[in-house]
């Protein structure tokens, strides 16, 4: 089929995400159609070549058409490409929840449950929290503690613990008990013993138009829930694997919560897959009649995506990931400090390779005319988000921050 074609058939029946489809829809609009992708650069249907500007959906870590990760992908097909992880396991599956719960110092998480994406991961965490302190004595601690403009997942029990409401659609009337603060003052007003758990996510609050959080507040929010005996939820779906210079966030400020949701990067940004670490305490809470985890989902640990992942995490090692990113994440806070100039832009804000521009333009047309100088990325509202695959080089850097001021200027005529 031509790509006219394939375009015209696309909008017929395809049904997107988060996307207005009416105007989708209309006629001489022409969808992005991405056909191939190698490092950062991703081409469409005719040709044409951008720069991954937001990882794909803050997904995509090490590039695409990453050779390692192919590699283990294709050798894992030539054995088997999934099966049921309901009472059976496998060697991909026992590996990577190994090297995950390395990662974190200390030697406090032990155990990995694993699901399909980032809701998902946030769903095993809170129903083991609530099924725990239920089961273990303490039926009273039934509600959540989320904080204000939170965003957790679309699930309806994720979406419930969600702090904006244009993303919560039934939640905002279902879901999860759950009390919603501002800040750590406010949570110190709380009963806490009728807290199951406090879910946040570290650092920046990322849907919340790249909001930062105070430094040292999650070291304080860490401290106040080991006083009072409540689990802590850290939401690393957004800020795991490298995106803030550090392999987690919660790493920024030596915090090993009770219970670490991780996805998107986790397969390096390939395959749906999605990990929910947490503790021995909350393991054995699990063990005795009649307190089975009833939770899972047909493709957890799909063999597939733990070989995507255990490459993903191999890469980290052979390519010094970590420490080539420390001149990266240099050089993008000069470029937004220069951005900070630019007429129409109101304000930035950095944590490792995550960038949030605020502008005064509508950010989706400022995005949509960033196109024409070979960029990709999706704003939030009016905050263009700049969070490039960690294999992003310092020229295609630059590139994006100047396609980002070209689109800009268009916008100010």
């Amino acid at each position: 089929m031509t790509p006219t074609e394939l375009a015209e058939l696309e909008k017929r029946h395809s049904w997107h995400p988060f996307t207005p489809m009416q105007a989708w829809g209309a006629e001489g609009h022409e969808p992005v159609m991405i056909e191939s992708g190698s490092g950062c650069v991703l081409r469409d249907q005719h040709g044409r070549e951008y720069l991954d500007g937001n990882a794909s959906i803050w997904t995509n870590i090490h590039g695409h058409n990453h050779p390692a990760i192919n590699a283990a992908i294709i050798e894992q097909l030539g054995k088997v490409a999934h099966t049921s992880f309901l009472g059976f396991s496998h060697a991909p599956a026992a590996l990577l929840a190994k090297e995950l719960v390395d990662v974190l110092p200390g030697g406090k998480m032990e155990r990995v449950f694993f699901s399909d994406d980032g809701s998902t991961a946030i769903e095993c965490a809170v129903r083991m929290a609530l099924q725990f302190w239920r089961q273990n004595g303490r039926p009273e601690r039934d509600t959540i503690v989320a904080f204000d403009r939170a965003y957790h997942g679309d699930t309806l029990g994720a979406a419930s613990l969600g702090g904006i409401s244009m993303f919560k659609g039934s939640a905002n009337h279902f879901g999860y008990r759950v009390v919603r603060v501002q800040s750590l003052d406010e949570l110190h007003e709380q009963e806490p013993e009728r807290l199951a758990a406090v879910i946040i996510e570290p650092l920046i609050q990322g849907v919340a138009n790249m909001r930062l959080w105070p430094k040292g507040m999650l070291h304080e929010l860490n401290a106040w829930c080991g006083q009072n005996d409540v689990f802590l939820i850290l939401d690393e779906v957004m800020t795991g694997f490298g995106r803030t210079g550090k392999m987690f966030a919660c790493l920024h400020e030596d915090v090993v919560p009770d219970f670490l949701c991780l996805a998107k990067g986790l397969t390096g940004g390939y395959l749906p897959l999605a990990a929910t670490l947490t503790t021995k305490r909350v393991f054995e809470g699990f063990h005795g009649p009649e307190k089975t985890f009833f939770y899972g989902h047909s493709y957890t640990a799909n063999q597939l995506g733990c070989a995507a992942a255990l490459a993903s995490l191999r890469i980290f090692r052979e390519e010094a990931v970590l420490e080539h990113l420390k001149p990266k994440i240099a050089l993008l806070a000069e470029l937004l400090a220069e951005l900070q100039n630019v007429p129409g832009v109101l304000a930035t804000r950095q944590l490792g390779l995550i960038a949030g521009i605020d502008v005064e333009a509508n950010g989706a047309e400022v995005c949509l005319a960033a196109r024409k100088h070979g960029l990709l990325t999706r704003p939030i509202q009016n905050t263009l988000v700049l969070m490039p695959p960690l294999c992003v080089s310092e020229a295609e850097l630059r590139q994006m921050v100047k396609a980002i001021q070209l689109a800009l200027a268009e916008s100010q005529k």
